[in-house]
């Protein structure tokens, strides 16, 4: 059905936990492949700044992480499913690229989100320039930014309103990937805050260099919208709904006329 209507199935899945719970992951494989899925999409953590307090609890998150792909990996091989792992404000570049190494497998690569990274103090850009060679699949969104007291905030927009180079970025995930499919992800939410000049943000990231800090607020001081960022939570739903079927719809008209898609 999907096909008539010239779109395409991903699979959206998350990883076994335990042992015990890998039959039930391979089913979910299976269902996606037989949906006409080649790709499932995995979310593994959230905002690493809001999540977690110290470096010892992250250092959990990631051996937790690491035990599910050691079991997901052999299953999406025999499935012949790839996993996309989504940089889900998570996974800084080399975290993603060392996990990625040392697991070895052509089934498991990155689902790239193209704003997202914005908010672990990474230029957008050059996480569409790393992730490419292993973008499975990707999610279009565009950004907005500001500042605010405790650091900066970071709002979806629609397609060709924020920030992002996206024609380029595009680009280079397509020039890499000819295959690569992308999906609208439009959240009409409130404006997110990245909080990075408090103790709390750094608690995971100190091995981060400050230059990147520095590069960041720059940027975001000459970048800031000349518009009131949104906020949309005291709507009502049924005006929540209809802004973000007009997002879309904006979006939609941009990536056909600018995108190529």
């Amino acid at each position: 059905k999907a096909e008539t209507y010239g779109m395409f199935v991903e699979g959206s899945v998350s990883l076994p936990k335990e042992r015990s719970d890998v039959e039930r992951f391979e089913a979910a494989l299976q269902t996606a492949r037989q949906t006409g899925a080649s790709v499932s999409r995995i979310a593994i953590g959230g905002r690493r700044y809001e999540q977690f307090s110290s470096i010892e609890q992250f250092k959990e998150f990631a051996a937790r992480t690491w035990k599910s792909l050691q079991l997901a990996a052999p299953v999406a091989s025999r499935q012949r499913m790839r996993l996309a792992i989504e940089n889900h404000k998570d996974w800084r570049i080399d975290q993603m690229f060392d996990m990625l190494n040392r697991l070895g497998s052509e089934y498991v690569g990155v689902c790239v989100d193209m704003g997202n990274s914005f908010a672990l103090l990474e230029d957008p850009m050059e996480v569409a320039k790393a992730y490419a060679p292993v973008g499975f699949s990707a999610h279009l969104k565009d950004m907005a930014i500001a500042e605010y007291e405790q650091g900066f905030l970071l709002a979806d927009v629609p397609l060709g309103r924020g920030v992002l180079d996206l024609p380029k970025m595009v680009e280079t995930l397509r020039k890499a990937n000819p295959d690569i499919r992308f999906s609208l992800e439009m959240s009409t939410r409130d404006a997110l805050k990245v909080s990075c000049l408090t103790d709390k943000y750094w608690a995971t990231f100190a091995d981060v260099p400050g230059s990147d800090l520095a590069r960041t607020l720059r940027y975001v001081r000459a970048n800031a919208s000349t518009q009131p960022l949104p906020k949309v939570s005291h709507l009502p739903l049924d005006e929540l709904v209809r802004l973000e079927e007009d997002n879309i719809k904006l979006c939609l008209d941009f990536a056909r006329k600018h995108l190529n898609l």
